[in-house]
């Protein structure tokens, strides 16, 4: 039986998941706790990635060298940087790019040394199930939970994502990132600190990979305004109604 690993950002989007998990054990290894069990007839690993590029890598790698999953799905929340994405829309990943990636001049801006290329891709079958889910997941969760703080339905967004060791919470910061991008040619739906990381590790590896994000902010000067509440109300409960509508998709194949 093929073994999925669902990594999430954050230990409320967490607590849901695990409430899906049947005969759920736990281990604690590298300072992270895994809980492995049954999600319906698939066995399942559920882990906090931590914070940062590093922390995400570390925890990928120990769910593939130590667990064997064979299949990685990541959810989180991210900054919207791309023209329309909106606050409590959800952004599907294509690929992934580090943003505060610069070997130059020995490779261009963006590269990854050594590998040639600056952007990694996400599975093609496991993205297409995701966003399928993600219409699906949002579907049925906007008729069950009300947010005040959001001003329009959530929408699903599919493309780059672009990851750093940097919190963008600065509406001037995030205009020069978004502009840095797009004069090298790459156009990011949204910004965040985890993905490129993992999507690394799977590309090494050869482990299929998909991720979403939910857009918490702006990655402007009101990024850290009711994040709390956010979590709580909308990007927990979306990831979950998600997730679930993944996993019916994924038991099906």
């Amino acid at each position: 039986m093929t073994k999925t690993a669902i990594v999430s950002a954050l230990l409320d989007e967490q607590r849901g998941l695990l409430g899906q998990l049947q005969n759920a054990t736990k281990q604690v290894r590298a300072g992270r706790t895994f809980w492995s069990g049954l999600w319906g007839d698939l066995e399942v690993v559920l882990v906090l990635s931590k914070v940062g590029k590093v922390a995400a890598a570390s925890t990928t790698a120990t769910l593939i060298e130590a667990f064997g999953v064979k299949r990685i799905l990541f959810t989180g929340v991210a900054g919207g940087l791309g023209d329309g994405v909106r606050v409590g829309d959800v952004v599907v990943a294509q690929e992934f790019l580090q943003h505060d990636l610069n070997s130059s001049p020995m490779f261009a801006r963006y590269e990854i040394p050594l590998y040639g290329r600056a952007r990694l891709p996400c599975d093609d079958t496991l993205t297409a199930l995701l966003l399928k889910a993600a219409n699906a997941g949002l579907t049925r969760a906007g008729s069950h939970f009300h947010h005040d703080i959001l001003i329009a339905d959530p929408c699903v967004h599919t493309g780059l994502v672009a990851s750093g060791d940097q919190f963008v919470s600065c509406a001037e910061d995030a205009t020069r990132l978004r502009a840095d991008l797009q004069a090298a040619g790459h156009d990011a739906l949204a910004v965040e600190m985890e993905g490129a990381a993992v999507a690394q590790v799977c590309f090494d590896h050869g482990v299929p990979f998909a991720a979403m994000r939910t857009i918490s902010d702006r990655a402007d000067d009101k990024a850290h305004i009711d994040f709390s509440a956010f979590i709580q109300q909308v990007a927990s409960p979306y990831a979950l109604a998600i997730v679930q509508e993944f996993m019916k998709l994924l038991s099906k194949r």
